[in-house]
């Protein structure tokens, strides 16, 4: 039996991810191989390993926190809601079917065996594995079938750490309700409580972390006060609750993503939120794209429905008129096939098809295969405009869509594809307008690109009479590693790692006799 930790939480978003990223971190520093664990994970952000197989972003960032190459087993089931009430299903990185939530409730049982032999496969590898779980294991109504909290730490036999989130609200009530709610042999396993997001003096704290342990025989390891640092989000739960409010007027450049309501992959943008003159902000009103630099027309699980929603909306309109005034605009992946002429779906919304924005001379017909792949690629010679000094830098990504590309004679391609999972390709990628404004692209990640982003920011300066910005290109590989690192060292200061080591180490040993 491998040692092994699970991270639950009072509710979503108490910051359960961020948690495994760090206790990655900190036992790789400590010399330890060790790998994250999602069995079942619920998002729109999702990755492409490099055997061309779909997980979850959260589990891909985790295992760079822990220094290894992503691993689909590191999730093996990923839901990608479609709907309020649908799902596509997503199993070892490839589409299994779509289900609606009561459907996939009665199919759980099916894949517990699955799971638990992906898990010890996995396990078997490493020294410690760090499991995450999903929502509350609180949520009483989907015990008898549960696969991804207290049903997996029996699988994995792993001690349980309960997340709180203060900030939120009633933490010493969401840590009580949560223990109060389990059964005794769920509780026994939770041997610690970890209170996250934690602004203000600590002291004033202590006495109710004090009544807390009393109340329920479960000691506190630790409160984490709330991060200022630049980390992935697992899914669309922190766009809804405003952790990305406006940020323009502090920065030199103003750039808008338009927040579909079924956005998918907005980690593509963190590259250039990280940068120094730019200010990253989502916006879902057609009068809140005024002022900006640059508008971004994001990924969509939904592309027809996303696109009925920008005209239902006035925002179709209002990117028409942002168009007119002559703002650049990207779009990526589902969002540069919105940006063309004609979609032709069938697959994937329901609807048949529909017209497009008119804003690329590109028509898209959707396939029932999924393409998945990670890329490399060059970015083009194009005509005067927005990518004008942008040509021939190198570019590496993943594609995740379910449609191709057909390009009119107003649009030439943005890339010629190098490498596809490795090997070598010689086919191109996106669209351009004659006027080098308008930009598509299926590559995911496109922004992590240094020199190639870099040289984006520095046209949008020039259009708005600024100079060129002359500091470093940011790496953004390394600027995550600095993340990684800056959490890793908020943790030992803030949890009791020697406490954490021994809980671990006696829980693997009462299992192992």
């Amino acid at each position: 039996m491998k040692r092994c930790v699970m991270v639950q939480g009072t509710a979503s978003d108490v910051g359960k991810s961020v948690l495994v990223a760090g206790l990655c971190r900190v036992f790789a520093q400590d010399g330890y191989r060790c790998a994250p664990f999602k069995s079942q994970n619920m998002a729109l952000n999702s990755g492409i390993t490099a055997r061309g197989e779909e997980m979850g972003r959260a589990q891909i960032f985790q295992a760079e926190a822990a220094g290894i190459e992503p691993d689909v087993r590191m999730n093996p089931v990923l839901l990608k809601p479609t709907s309020d009430r649908q799902a596509q299903v997503v199993l070892m990185g490839k589409v299994a079917c779509n289900m609606d939530a009561v459907t996939y409730h009665q199919y759980k049982p099916q894949l517990q065996q699955q799971i638990s032999e992906v898990y010890h496969s996995l396990a078997s590898e490493y020294d410690v594995m760090v499991l995450e779980g999903a929502g509350s294991p609180a949520e009483i109504n989907l015990r008898d079938r549960d696969i991804v909290n207290m049903g997996m730490a029996a699988i994995a036999g792993a001690p349980v750490l309960l997340v709180a989130d203060i900030d939120r609200g009633g933490v010493f009530a969401a840590i009580y309700g949560t223990l109060a709610l389990l059964q005794p042999e769920e509780k026994a396993r939770v041997k610690g409580v970890i209170i996250n997001k934690f602004r203000g003096d600590i002291s004033l704290l202590q006495s109710g972390l004090e009544q807390i342990e009393a109340l329920t025989g479960v000691p506190v390891l630790g409160v984490v006060p709330w991060l200022n640092i630049d980390l992935e989000d697992e899914d669309g739960v922190a766009l809804q609750n405003g952790k990305y409010g406006p940020a323009a007027g502090r920065h030199a450049l103003d750039i808008a993503v338009i927040q579909l309501p079924h956005i998918a992959n907005f980690t593509d943008f963190n590259a250039l939120a990280a940068q120094r003159d730019v200010g990253l902000r989502y916006v879902s009103h057609p009068a809140a794209l005024a002022g900006a630099d640059l508008v971004i027309l994001p990924g969509s699980k939904n592309t027809l429905g996303d696109l009925q929603w920008l005209q239902q909306s006035g925002l179709a309109e209002a990117l028409q008129a942002q168009h007119q005034a002559g703002v650049p605009i990207v779009g990526i992946c589902g969002g540069y096939q919105m940006l063309g002429n004609h979609i032709v779906d069938g697959v994937e919304s329901g609807m048949e098809q529909m017209a497009g924005l008119g804003l690329l001379d590109v028509e898209t017909q959707f396939a029932q295969q999924k393409i998945t792949t990670q890329v490399a690629a060059i970015s083009q010679p194009v005509l005067p405009g927005l990518l004008s000094n942008c040509a021939e830098h190198s570019l590496a990504g993943y594609e995740i869509h379910m449609g191709t590309t057909r390009l009119g004679h107003e649009a030439q391609p943005f890339a010629r594809i190098a490498l596809r999972n490795g090997e070598p390709d010689s086919t191109f990628d996106g669209a351009v307008n004659r006027a080098g404004n308008v930009l598509g692209s299926y590559i995911h990640g496109l922004f992590d690109s240094g020199p190639f982003c870099r040289a984006l920011l520095n046209e949008l300066r020039l259009r708005k009479g600024l100079a060129i910005y002359e500091g470093p290109v940011l790496d953004y590989g390394e600027h995550k590693q600095r993340q990684f690192d800056i959490l890793a060292d908020t943790l030992r200061e803030h949890i009791d790692m020697e406490r954490l080591y021994r809980i671990i180490s006696e829980h693997h040993e009462e299992t192992a006799s």
